[in-house]
């Protein structure tokens, strides 16, 4: 079964900047937007948890999602997030990404509920049925409590609209099963530190938050292991990017790192959305350390 939409490149999980009062900072999101297409990405999707979707209403994040697809103009596909706790308001998101023309949804396992296969799989068809877009599944155990295992995924693979999963399990045997079992579902690099182990079995996408700040080097990665099938030039480029993927990972302050570089790229994030709080300064030296010598070690390589 052919795919409807083909998930090639970087799929970047946008950030959403905030004013000082904690509004929604428009002008800076329209500077994000341009910023990350100018610097080469291949999409973008609206409303994932490094959006910080946790901490915001349905309402808000379909108001957010319009605003990115009518700066975005049509030059690069939007995927919306339509992940929540409740059904309900999955499926109102799915109506609201349908209505405003988006290109696909990126489809979760509702989290703390921990639904048996059958269950996950029904709440994922209907969510389906009423976006009626491409679905990027999103299976992501560590947060969500299941994985999307065979069973979900003989389950929803029945629809022709299930056409990729976003694999955020951390566990390398999924990407065998995915590229072995599941090859009608495109397998979509979902687990930073494993983005050339992806590549290598066959993966076409990569959704990596750290493209909002580093989005010409995630790009790098891609053309050499999935373009050019150069996977000794990927090799360097990894080895170069692994001091972020830790950092990144390190004290479950993932947003906050994502929202500093940012900063530090030139759009002001404004700080992040309680209940999180910004990096204290050392943080965010030893994030400022890394990124320059990444930045400095991969123009390197690409210089040859």
């Amino acid at each position: 079964m052919t795919p409807i939409f083909q998930f090639e490149g970087i799929y970047t999980p946008i950030i959403t900047p905030l004013l000082p009062d904690g509004s929604f900072n428009r002008d800076g999101l329209a500077d994000q937007v341009e910023h990350l297409i100018g610097a080469g990405v291949h999409g973008i999707i609206s409303g994932g948890s490094t959006g910080e979707n946790y901490a915001q209403t349905v309402e808000q994040r379909l108001d957010l999602a319009q605003f990115t697809k009518d700066r975005i103009k049509g030059r690069l596909p939007l995927i919306v997030g339509t992940g929540t706790m409740r059904t309900e308001d999955s499926i109102a998101l799915a109506n609201g990404a349908r209505e405003m023309g988006a290109d696909a949804i990126l489809l979760a396992t509702p989290p703390y509920a921990v639904p048996t296969e059958r269950e996950n799989a029904l709440n994922a068809l209907a969510i389906d049925r009423a976006a009626n877009l491409p679905v990027m599944l999103y299976n992501y155990p560590g947060r969500m409590g299941v994985n999307m295992g065979e069973e979900f995924l003989d389950r929803v693979g029945r629809s022709r609209n299930i056409c990729a999963i976003k694999e955020s399990s951390g566990d390398i045997n999924r990407v065998h099963l995915l590229a072995r079992d599941y090859p009608h579902i495109q397998m979509s690099c979902g687990m930073d530190d494993q983005a050339l182990e992806f590549f290598a079995w066959g993966a076409r996408s990569w959704v990596c938050a750290g493209s909002n700040f580093l989005p010409e080097e995630h790009v790098a990665l891609y053309q050499a292991c999935a373009v050019e099938g150069d996977f000794a030039k990927g090799r360097r480029i990894m080895s170069a990017m692994m001091p972020l993927m830790r950092v990144l990972e390190q004290g479950g302050k993932f947003v906050q790192c994502v929202k500093h570089g940012t900063t530090m790229a030139g759009v002001n994030t404004g700080g992040v959305m309680p209940p999180l709080k910004p990096l204290n300064k050392d943080d965010k030296r030893e994030l400022d350390q890394v990124i320059r010598v990444l930045k400095s070690t991969i123009a390197d390589i690409q210089k040859g």
